[in-house]
């Protein structure tokens, strides 16, 4: 009978809130059942679909199945996403407040059984044990996300469900997707066709003379928000706007300030001055696009960008200052203010958050949630103004950097470098910001902005193991995180990257 590679002990990440080791073991075997309580079927759902590859294990339901799943209200104290697991020799017992809870335990399930259970492929007549435990288990923020850009170099959705099932298995629970850029255009809008057959193709990237395009249908989309809800993620979708809006202005011309100028795809990294113009007829296009994209996409935050927007082409527009000057505004620089207000005033109405970059700390509206990528101490600005912020710091979160100088490592974003201990030294809400800032912190998430990556294998590369630092960052408190104690249960995790098939540094 085949032996386990290494024992996964209770080297957990992220690192559960409490936790003990008991003496002995659970077997899982063909004769293992599931007991499942009102509010948990979907939970064992996912446990059989995770398991049955490696172990080919059934787990039927039964009235005296020896793993417990259980959704209970009284336990009020482990939130929305909290659980409590226990494991003995004779039982396994899960339980949760509400639902998410249960499948957060479910991930820590399959951590604690050998890494093999993490395999596609089967391996009968394997001893497929969990070490007896104690756990409670609670996460510091709600938002624990990583950013995935899809626009610059587009990804098969097939990635797209992977990318979510190596979240949830680390107890990140949002995937911020970013579908529209200057160099490409991903999402079908209907009444406007040449968003897929004109925006999402550019002509070459960097002048490599190789075209590259591509766009999801909306039934991709949905299957991947459904995927994605079976395992606790939530699917963020960001429309960029007033700026990066290039490759939409090459299909639709007229919605910018010059409508007799062509435009192509940009074949160029950075700021691109050009923009939507502030017409009526751009501001319906920003609404229809948002509107399908709200039928899509059921999450309560729409992520709208606003950054990186040059007033250049206003400043040089008549009917741009004209606009300016009718609303009463200081100049065409104002424009963009009250461009995000006019957005932020349509997702409000239809009962969702505008989330927005924010450059200072000072540029969104009342109704934004602010997400800080510049600098920490903008979220702190946005957050001592009254607005609610994700905290994304370039120099902590952007894992598009490369992890280490060494001449092999693969092409990643220049000028910085964030290692392993760079992520897990970040404090999203530090303790020397005043309280009621503090408590507006929803969360973290990282970002894999992709201009110098183009595979799923290469995205993995930059993400892993710094995103492991980054979930034990965004569930655990201060006080529960050390870095020596999380490298050294990062060497057992490693052999769970491997065992998924993950690329990943030593």
């Amino acid at each position: 009978m085949p032996a386990p590679r290494t024992s996964p002990g209770l080297n957990l990440v992220p690192r559960p809130t409490q936790f003990a080791r008991i003496q002995g073991e659970f077997v899982l075997d063909g004769a293992t059942a599931l007991r499942v309580g009102p509010g948990a079927e979907a939970a064992a759902a996912l446990l059989r679909t995770l398991l049955r590859p490696a172990t080919g294990l059934p787990l039927p339901a039964s009235p005296d199945g020896r793993i417990v799943l259980a959704v209970d209200p009284a336990l009020s104290g482990l939130g929305e996403e909290g659980y409590g697991l226990t494991v003995g020799t004779d039982a396994v017992m899960l339980r949760a407040a509400r639902p998410a809870g249960l499948l957060n335990g479910i991930q820590t399930l399959r951590q604690l059984l050998p890494p093999e259970a993490l395999l596609d492929v089967p391996l009968p007549g394997f001893r497929w044990t969990l070490p007896c435990a104690q756990i409670t288990d609670v996460p510091r923020f709600a938002w624990r996300g990583a950013m995935l850009d899809v626009a610059r170099h587009f990804q098969p959705v097939s990635f797209l469900h992977r990318f979510v099932d190596l979240l949830a298995f680390h107890k990140l629970n949002v995937l911020h997707l970013h579908l529209t850029d200057d160099q490409g255009w991903r999402l079908p809008v209907p009444g406007y066709p040449r968003l897929t057959e004109v925006a999402s193709v550019r002509s070459e990237t960097l002048g490599d003379g190789t075209p590259h395009g591509g766009a999801y249908t909306r039934e991709e989309l949905t299957g991947l928000v459904a995927y994605a809800s079976e395992r606790g993620v939530t699917v963020v979708p960001e429309i960029e706007m007033p700026g990066h809006a290039r490759a939409a202005l090459a299909a639709y011309p007229e919605l910018g300030n010059d409508p007799t100028r062509p435009l192509d795809v940009w074949t160029r990294w950075g700021v691109c001055e050009n923009t939507f113009g502030v017409h009526e007829e751009a501001l319906a296009f920003c609404r229809a696009v948002l509107r399908e994209t709200l039928s899509i996409f059921p999450s309560r935050r729409i992520h709208v960008g606003g950054d990186e927007c040059p007033t250049t082409e206003w400043a040089a527009t008549p009917s741009a200052r004209e606009r300016a000057a009718a609303l009463g505004l200081p100049g065409p620089e104002a424009l963009h203010g009250w461009f995000m207000n006019e957005i932020a005033s349509f997702l409000t109405a239809h009962g969702r958050t505008p989330i927005g970059w924010t450059s200072d700390g000072r540029d969104l509206g009342p109704r934004f949630t602010s997400m800080s990528w510049l600098d920490a101490e903008h979220g702190r600005t946005a957050a001592e103004s009254g607005l609610d912020v994700i905290m994304a710091p370039h120099r902590s979160t952007y894992l598009d950097y490369a992890q280490s100088p060494a001449p092999a490592e693969p092409p990643a974003q220049p000028g910085v470098i964030v290692t392993l201990e760079d992520v897990y030294a970040f404090e999203p809400a530090p303790s020397d910001w005043p309280p009621e800032a503090a408590s507006r912190v929803l969360g973290t998430q990282a970002q894999l902005w992709s201009e110098y990556w183009s595979t799923p294998a290469h995205a993995e590369y930059l993400a892993f193991p710094r995103l492991c630092a980054l979930a034990e960052v965004a569930w655990a408190a201060p006080g529960q995180r050390s870095y020596p104690d999380f490298t050294r249960r990062l060497a057992t995790h490693t052999d769970r990257l491997d065992a998924l098939n993950v690329p990943h540094t030593p």
